[in-house]
């Protein structure tokens, strides 16, 4: 059983509306309270939210799911998914003692890059954001190795074949000259497995560093790597919209 799916029984009645904790505490040492048709009288009990069924004086109660928008400034070496089969850290291992609802990863960042990632329970939004018909920009900053000239950086504008497809118009500008090569801002409108590294290998100037900054009007900003903060109305709003 998850530990994130686990809630104490007294918090889910309250949080279902029927009562305060308190008084919901004492519904259970009076035995009003049934987890799966079986009476519970020990406070502290904790159920699964997902999948046990909770009953309060023979009526069923619910917990109305809130939704959650979040950023997370992912570090490199974790994994964009909800679990991984060779048992790295994933990124909800970064929030989960933080949340009862279980959050997803909208879209995925390479395990060596890090940046800018959204969570959220909401899968309307999640499926608007990445479905391909919805263009979405991404930005990125990028350290490779070199000095991409001005027809390289003018091939990687107009598209580059990678993968038995031909990329999507994007934005280069070099922003900054650094020990044995540069500092890129790249911005696509796609999101492929490994598109930025494939595009910047294809102009031979292979990346060594990679960190997205902005999805759409979503940016980053000042958080530091491995800390989330909360979307706000605006930016929840912005995406909605989108």
């Amino acid at each position: 059983m998850e530990e994130q799916n686990l809630m104490r029984l007294q918090k889910y009645i309250a949080l279902s509306g029927v009562a305060s904790r308190r008084k919901a505490e004492e519904m259970i040492q009076e035995g009003r309270v049934k987890v799966n048709h079986q009476v519970i009288q020990t406070l502290g009990e904790k159920i699964n939210i997902e999948t046990d069924l909770v009953e309060v004086d023979e009526t069923i109660i619910h917990v109305e799911q809130r939704k959650v928008y979040i950023m997370i400034n992912k570090p490199v070496r974790f994994v964009s998914t909800a679990s991984d089969q060779f048992n790295r850290p994933t990124v909800l291992d970064l929030v989960k003692n933080d949340f009862n609802e279980r959050l997803y990863p909208v879209g995925r960042l390479d395990y060596d890059t890090e940046g800018l990632l959204l969570l959220t329970n909401d899968g309307d939004l999640t499926y608007k954001i990445t479905h391909p018909k919805h263009v979405i920009k991404k930005v990125y900053v990028a350290n490779v190795k070199g000095i991409p000239t001005r027809t390289k950086l003018d091939e990687f504008r107009k598209g580059l074949e990678i993968d038995d497809y031909i990329t999507s118009p994007a934005d280069i500008e070099v922003i900054k000259i650094i020990k044995g090569g540069c500092e890129l801002k790249v911005t696509i409108h796609e999101g492929r497995n490994r598109q930025v590294r494939k595009m910047c290998e294809k102009i031979g100037h292979p990346v060594t560093k990679l960190k997205r900054v902005a999805i759409g009007d979503i940016v980053l900003d000042d958080l530091s790597g491995g800390n989330w903060r909360h979307l706000t109305n605006e930016e929840i709003s912005y995406l909605k919209n989108i």
